[in-house]
């Protein structure tokens, strides 16, 4: 990933976020000074695992509230259709702006809960919304057959894994990959990619 050639990308979708930000607050004030570093590249890590598996064609974004990773895929991948999910209206309609003003037509936002969806996706993901044995609970009934679900977790996400192992044997999923990677911040900040499958 060349980063400076895709924040230079980002340009647009950084004013747009910024300015909606200031009136809905979907990332605190100090963490506007790493919109880039914390929130849009941690996003766009997701590429580590397009790169491994399969892309899919729709993608569920299960409490994406100010729109990650929803939003920097969308913009990022326009051969994906994303369905940004959140029950919190402010943040689906903040997401419905931004759409617009991005000009994104490969995103579909939904405010709803995600257990009263019936729809199956290829991908789904989740980032910094609950632990993984409750996300996991949510995500692995909305999947296709072959589908992947990708919880982006610190680096405490083995603690996570151990957790999860019940809800994970009752989904009849396992744990296929963890995919390590590191924020471009000055102090050490590991990250993770969980990539769950269930067993056919």
């Amino acid at each position: 990933m060349d980063k400076l050639k895709i924040k230079a990308d980002f340009t647009k979708y950084i004013e747009v976020f910024l300015q909606k930000n200031a009136k809905l607050n979907l990332i605190s004030k100090n963490d506007e000074k790493f919109l880039w570093e914390k929130h849009i590249f941690d996003s766009l890590s997701i590429e580590k695992f397009f790169d491994k598996y399969k892309k899919g064609k729709t993608m569920l974004d299960i409490g994406t509230g100010g729109g990650f990773p929803a939003l920097p895929v969308a913009y990022t991948y326009k051969d994906i259709d994303v369905y940004p999910l959140d029950s919190i209206r402010k943040k689906i309609n903040a997401i419905n702006e931004m759409k617009d003003e991005l000009n994104l037509e490969n995103v579909f936002p939904i405010c709803e809960r995600a257990e009263k969806l019936s729809q199956k996706f290829d991908l789904i993901t989740s980032r910094a919304v609950a632990p993984l044995k409750v996300i996991s609970g949510y995500a692995l009934p909305l999947l296709k057959k072959d589908g992947y679900f990708v919880a982006f977790k610190s680096v405490k996400a083995q603690e996570e894994i151990d957790d999860a192992k019940s809800i994970l044997k009752k989904f009849n999923a396992k744990v296929i990959d963890i995919i390590e990677y590191d924020l471009p911040l000055e102090e050490n900040h590991t990250r993770n990619l969980i990539v769950i499958k269930q067993q056919q």
